[in-house]
Parts: C-alpha cells; structure tokens; sequence
C-alpha cells in the first residue's frame, strides 16, 4: 500500500521554525519527485518545494527561497522541509506528493498525496 505520511506542523510565532517530514512506503522511492504544496483556505493549492531523490534537485518557490529548505534522506524514504522564519502568511495545510514522471510539476500531475500537516503562524 502506497503511503505518504506528513508530520511535524503545528502553531509557532512569526519568526520562528518548524521541520515538516513526509515518510513514504509502498513505492521505489528514489524513483519518484517529491513535493511539498500548501493550500490556505480560499486559496488555491501552492507548489513550495520540490526534491528529486534520485538525484538531489531542488525547487522552491519566490516565497520560500531563503527561508525553506528541502532534504531527502533516502535510507529512511523521508523528505523534510525546514521552514526558518516564519511568517503568518505561510500559515496552510502542507501536504507532500509523490510523481514519476515530472520534475517539480504542477499538483495536477503527482501520482500519490499525503492526507497534510496544519501549519499555523501567529503575528
């Protein structure tokens, strides 16, 4: 059974940092891109970060830049997101994805998702 298990979110001040991880099974993890979205109410679901395990490239949004940090650690098949400096307009559910076939694509195309971590920030 594919699995995409995100952990780690929760409520921190502006300013502060939190570690998101997503540990996936059921597939050949090294096969795929993986992803982070985030999706706000009212908000259309946002690309944030994206990993190619295989070979380590990486993407992250005008947003982020500077501030988040993506990292696989293949022997664990778990991808982490290292969210510095936080800003109350982060505030989302994360979720990770999983695709084969596209590096950093849009959410249309991710094969596997994850059920999503909250991410609160307060001002």
């Amino acid at each position: 059974e594919v699995q995409l298990v995100e952990s780690g979110g929760g409520l921190v001040q502006a300013g502060g940092s939190l570690r998101l991880s997503c540990a996936a099974s059921g597939f050949s993890f090294d096969d795929y891109v993986i992803g982070w979205f985030r999706q706000a109410p009212g908000k259309e679901r946002e690309r944030v970060s994206c990993i190619s395990t295989s070979v380590g490239d990486t993407y992250y949004a005008d947003s982020v830049k500077g501030r988040f940090t993506i990292s696989s650690d293949n022997a664990k098949n778990t991808v982490y997101l290292q969210m510095n400096n936080l800003k109350p307009e982060d505030t989302a559910v994360y979720y990770c994805a999983a695709d084969r076939t596209h590096y950093c694509a849009g959410y249309e195309w991710y094969d596997y998702w994850g059920q999503g971590t909250q991410v609160t920030v307060s001002s």
